[in-house]
């Protein structure tokens, strides 16, 4: 189940998040999977929101794990990971 979907600012690209945990770019153009993260290292579980920052480098997702994570949105790499919510 997809749960979060977002669109970079420049419309190129589309990122989504589901309930396995898993964040997943897509290129809008070839309709083809360009990286995607799963759920170790990634989320543990459902990706509720996520968001592609102003100028399209960053994916910003959170999970019901309680964590927020930030993407490199060109490489898929976990840049960091912001602990801290308790529900």
């Amino acid at each position: 189940n997809v749960h979060a979907v977002a669109i970079s600012p420049d419309g190129k690209r589309v990122v989504s998040g589901s309930a396995d945990g898993q964040v997943k770019i897509w290129d809008v153009e070839t309709v083809t999977e360009v990286w995607q993260a799963f759920s170790l290292p990634g989320h543990v579980t459902q990706v509720r929101s996520i968001s592609f920052s102003n100028d399209g480098r960053w994916i910003v997702s959170g999970s019901t794990d309680t964590t927020v994570k930030i993407w490199n949105a060109a490489t898929g790499a976990e840049v960091c990971m912001l602990k801290g919510h308790l529900d």
